[in-house]
């Protein structure tokens, strides 16, 4: 999957593009379809399948006050997207002056760039532009001037209920990881870049890596099980997630992962954690010893689960 950061760089020759755009968050069940459709549009009439969505949530710039966490760090995103036979995907840097764009002058110019449009695939709720100018209707009215077609699909439903990003933020912050992994469909999993800690974890004998995942929707606090793919091979995890009240001078929300039987460097390297069961809560301990005492305890209990 090619990626790039503007429409001109794509160069599709004499092939028409199919587009799928919007944020899509976690690439989740309803995602998928809308992507699915453009991929099979594209097969069928051998153009190529564009996926077009942003550098940041749109709230970012128009209303940063409510950006919701994101259920997906950039590389599961794309990881995802690619997985379903897209051949580009183009990420749009989301300024201030994209944003004062009206959806009529983005799908204009998106044409202008890309060449012919065989057809462009949203949700049937889709608005886009400057104060929300666009929506499935004014889409289909450009289609027919611009010779694409629109297809503004409904959302998926799960157990009686639309499929959404917003309804995955609640089930994770629920610990519902079932509920997440079915609408995202596939395992729900923590992804950041490992970065330098204070070593404290060292230095009780269970070294940790630290993930940056500050923009990220987290699970409630508390130690569980993961597994991670390193190498091409399966660890085990015993993932804590929470303000480490025993040894923390100042309280800061941490995502520390414990990779059992693992020896090498990870930082700057980025790691990806399949959650799984709940092991414990949050607890402050009167020592450290105490703590690495439970820590030990959490180890084995993280082996006795992987049996």
């Amino acid at each position: 999957m090619k990626v790039i950061q503007a429409a001109t760089e794509l160069i599709p020759g004499p092939r028409r593009v199919g587009l799928a755009i919007g944020v899509f968050d976690g690439v989740h069940l309803g995602h998928q379809q809308i992507i699915r459709q453009t991929v099979s549009d594209a097969r069928q009439h051998d153009a190529l399948a564009v996926v077009v969505t942003f550098d940041r949530h749109p709230n970012a710039v128009v209303a940063p006050e409510h950006v919701p966490p994101q259920i997906y760090a950039r590389s599961q995103k794309l990881r995802a997207i690619e997985s379903l036979g897209v051949d580009a995907l183009l990420e749009i840097p989301f300024t201030p002056s994209f944003s004062e764009k009206s959806g009529d002058t983005f799908v204009r110019e998106l044409a202008r760039d890309l060449g012919q449009m065989q057809s462009v695939c949203v949700g049937a709720d889709f608005v886009f532009g400057h104060h929300r100018t666009g929506n499935v209707g004014s889409l289909k009215t450009l289609g027919q001037e611009l010779h694409f077609q629109v297809h503004g699909l409904a959302a998926v439903s799960l157990d009686g209920q639309a499929v959404s990003s917003t309804r995955i933020r609640e089930v994770i912050r629920a610990g519902d990881f079932d509920g997440a992994s079915q609408m995202l469909g596939r395992p729900y999993a923590i992804c950041g870049r490992v970065v330098a800690g204070d070593r404290i974890g060292r230095s009780l004998g269970f070294p940790t890596a630290n993930l940056d995942a500050a923009s990220l929707v987290l699970p409630p606090n508390g130690v569980y099980s993961a597994v991670t793919q390193l190498g091409g091979r399966l660890y085990h995890v015993a993932l804590n997630l929470g303000f480490r009240p025993t040894v923390a001078a100042r309280p800061q929300l941490r995502v520390e992962a414990h990779v059992l039987d693992f020896n090498g460097d990870l930082y700057g390297q980025e790691l990806e954690l399949e959650v799984g069961d709940k092991l414990r809560e949050e607890m402050r301990f009167s020592s450290p010893d105490e703590l690495r005492a439970q820590i030990a305890r959490d180890v084995a209990a993280v082996r006795t689960a992987a049996k």
